[in-house]
């Protein structure tokens, strides 16, 4: 994956974040979330950050869809069996939505462990766990609080996150051909000393074949 593509999902994914930290968007939120998590998981070359995301989406989607159902059915049910029905209609949406919330935060929570561990990037094993504890406290409202601070920080962690730089090549480029090593000079022998064929009779010296004279003693050689 080219850096370009890199930077453009973890920004869709900061954005995704970001907007989870407020209800209205939350669907939008964890959809731009989920694509760009499947894009940084392919340039991890880590499947799970995506499959344990799409759980999250899925079981996200259900609880935001939960609270606008009992929303609705609140105010329907309320319209025609007063205080009651309504009240019930609440308790039964705000159980699943428990429920779902729970579910969706334990998958997110494994999504970024595996991308803190393989982006570096400690702020995701954080968000990961304010989620999950924001989630199981959501029963007494705590839980809101720990909700809106985890997507605060994996907003910072999706923004701050910076691409591995790839490792040189160990094999030569293409084309290349590596340097012929310098030819090794080659001992020079010494210069024999010429060998005379014959000596002076007279002073027993070395001399030339051809030679007349004894250089050494000067008296004439006899032929040879």
């Amino acid at each position: 994956m080219s850096d370009s593509n890199f930077e453009s999902n973890k920004n869709l994914a900061g954005i995704g974040s970001l907007l989870l930290i407020f209800p209205f968007v939350d669907i939008v939120g964890i959809i731009l979330l989920y694509i760009g998590m499947k894009g940084l998981s392919d340039h991890y070359k880590e499947p799970s950050i995506y499959q344990e995301a799409l759980w999250g989406l899925i079981y996200g989607i259900i609880a935001s869809v939960a609270i606008a159902a009992g929303v609705i059915l609140a105010g329907v049910v309320g319209f025609f069996a007063f205080g009651v029905g309504a009240v019930l209609t609440v308790f039964v949406a705000i159980v699943v939505v428990f429920i779902f919330y729970i579910l969706a935060a334990m998958h997110f929570r494994k999504a970024f462990s595996a991308l803190a561990l393989k982006s570096g990037e400690n702020n995701f094993n954080t968000a990961g766990t304010l989620l999950w504890w924001g989630a199981i406290l959501t029963i007494i409202f705590v839980g809101l609080i720990l909700i809106f601070i985890a997507w605060i920080f994996a907003t910072i962690a999706f923004f701050s996150i910076k691409a591995q730089p790839q490792q040189p090549s160990a094999s030569p480029p293409s084309g290349y051909t590596p340097p012929s090593a310098p030819p090794t000079a080659q001992p020079t022998q010494a210069a024999q000393p010429t060998q005379a064929a014959r000596y002076c009779p007279y002073c027993g010296a070395p001399v030339a074949l051809d030679a007349t004279y004894c250089p050494h003693c000067g008296k004439q050689l006899p032929p040879a």
